[in-house]
């Protein structure tokens, strides 16, 4: 892309000026660090210039947007044709309270739901048993069986929303579920929209709401993968997240490198399953968090998206464009968010997401103020999906597709964050894999360190955290904050109860004995998980039929 006679002459140029007028400048006004480099480690130059990207090819590296290698979207005119999804992330207390908050959001011009679930529902329990105590409807809305979905979407017709549902390890019960409320609402299966999580692999790694063993796990994926190919041909069966292991501490290449990582053992357990990876290809989802460093975190999703379609044209060899698409969500980062001057996180939220629109995102959430302190309240919800909707009408930012492409510091960072990501991505392929990574216990001690490294910078003073580490002030929380009502756990329990009297409870037992035969034999669950579900067994007596053929797992400590 550049001259090399033309470099040589830069380097000349910039020489001069370094010696010159930027020296002079520095021996009145020294710098305020000695070294800038981005949470990476990438060093971060004064003034980038050709020569930080003198490798660029625009061809071969960006490309148009719509085009391969996906560098600069994957729509040839993104947000000119449609803006992102702005979907908030949602859901508290019982089905009942949580639809009355979707509902609000979708007066307020929320265009998806994605649904948060509460502690006991990620984990396969019931909302009566005993390790649910306490935690019910917490910090999500519990759902223990298809009578919950059911009152969940009331008055919400599925053929006209997409949804996301964050579950992983009991993501087949949930989805089936949601199947089961569609065919009740009369809607035609084939047309549902939305997404599962599903991506288990990741909570070995950095959350912990696993269940059953990795390969276990991986089985039911790739039955999930099998599924939707045949019977939900417009929904993303799975959403490979890089969030909650940048939560958890890892840097921006780290969150490429090691989602991607993930994403490569799905893929290859879906073509070890005997599936063609373009049957289930085109419906990989993403999920990433955009984070504090802005422009490493806009070169972050331009170099994940050219990365992605790299490894699956070159490496799995995908045939169809649209295997090669990297479509993904985003959250702003909820651990940036502070309890100090909680006013300061709109501000926060707000740069964050305009990282995530010039990054090339296909949906949105926008974290509320007030979430280092409690779940959303009604007000900071609307202010945070107010955010979204100023940058999407307001900002002018959505009007040209890519608006940083040939910046000279983002295309440095993209080519230097997808280096660094291929780099572990070799390593964790010497290991044997994702799977074996996380077994290993290196990925989960790789993102310890980071999150270590990262803290001490701010109790050193290294990094400047307004109102925690810096220009401090004792001001009280300026609003009301959310409480969820203790009442909720009893409710649950009741209907439960009621549940299980009214139900045909031979009908239930004979789908369940179904499933345990089909979970031991081999065969795909997904039709007998929705055979049990439709019968209303509960996502307890589901998931431990589960349990019983394929085991519980259990995390070996890391330090």
């Amino acid at each position: 892309m550049y001259d090399k006679e033309k470099l040589a002459s830069l380097a000349k140029q910039k020489e001069a000026w370094e010696t010159g007028p930027a020296a002079k400048t520095l021996a009145r006004f020294p710098e305020q660090r000695k070294e800038y480099s981005t949470a990476s480690g990438i060093p971060v130059p004064r003034s980038a210039t050709p020569l930080d990207a003198p490798e660029l090819d625009y061809a071969r590296d960006l490309g148009f947007p719509g085009e391969y290698p996906f560098t600069r979207g994957v729509q040839p005119t993104m947000y000119r044709g449609r803006a992102w999804t702005m979907r908030q992330y949602a859901g508290f207390g019982d089905a009942e309270e949580s639809n009355r908050r979707y509902k609000y959001l979708l007066q307020q011009g929320q265009t998806g739901l994605s649904v948060a679930f509460d502690l006991p529902t990620q984990i396969g329990y019931d909302s009566d048993h005993p390790m649910a105590y306490g935690e019910v409807g917490r910090v999500g809305v519990a759902i223990s069986s298809l009578e919950d979905m059911e009152t969940l979407f009331a008055g919400i017709p599925l053929n006209k929303v997409s949804t996301s549902m964050t579950i992983n390890a009991p993501a087949a019960v949930l989805l089936a579920m949601y199947i089961a409320v569609a065919e009740k609402q009369g809607v035609d299966v084939k047309a549902l929209d939305g997404t599962i999580q599903n991506d288990i692999l990741k909570e070995y790694a950095a959350r912990g709401t696993y269940i059953f063993p990795p390969r276990q796990s991986m089985r039911l994926i790739t039955d999930i993968f099998a599924y939707c190919a045949g019977e939900l041909p417009n929904w993303n069966s799975i959403s490979i997240s890089g969030y909650h292991m940048r939560e958890a501490g890892c840097t921006a290449a780290q969150e490429v490198a090691f989602t991607l990582a993930n994403a490569i053992a799905y893929v290859q357990a879906g073509r070890d399953a005997g599936l063609d990876v373009d049957s289930f290809g085109p419906r990989l989802a993403f999920f990433f968090n955009s984070h504090m460093d802005f422009f490493e975190e806009v070169a972050k999703f331009r170099a994940a998206r050219r990365l992605w379609a790299r490894l699956m044209k070159e490496r799995f060899g995908a045939r169809n464009p649209r295997s090669w698409m990297l479509r993904f969500h985003t959250q702003t980062a909820g651990s940036t968010l502070t309890a100090q001057q909680p006013e300061n996180n709109v501000v926060r939220v707000a740069l964050q997401a305009l990282a995530a629109v010039l990054g090339g995102t296909q949906s949105l959430h926008t974290n509320s103020r007030d979430e280092a302190l409690a779940l959303p309240s009604e007000d900071s919800v609307r202010i945070a999906l107010r955010t979204q909707q100023i940058v999407a009408y307001e900002s002018g930012v959505a009007d040209s597709v890519d608006p940083l492409a040939g910046s000279y510091l983002v295309e440095y960072l993209t080519s230097q964050i997808e280096a660094k990501a291929r780099e572990y991505i070799e390593k964790i392929d010497a290991m044997g894999g994702a799977v074996a990574a996380i077994e290993r216990g290196f990925i989960q001690n790789e993102i310890q360190d980071s999150a270590y490294r990262y803290q001490k910078e701010i109790e050193d003073g290294r990094r400047t955290v307004v109102g925690v580490n810096r220009f401090q002030t004792e001001t009280q929380v300026p609003f009301d904050l959310l409480e969820v009502d203790p009442a909720v756990e009893a409710r649950q329990r009741a209907r439960l109860t009621e549940l299980r009297l009214r139900r045909d409870s031979a009908q239930t037992s004979a789908a369940l004995a179904a499933l345990k035969d089909t979970a031991a034999g081999g065969g795909n669950v997904m039709p007998a998980i929705l055979r049990a579900v439709r019968a209303y067994a509960t996502l307890g007596e589901i998931i431990d039929v589960l349990r019983g053929v394929f085991g519980e797992y259990r995390s070996a400590v890391a330090f």
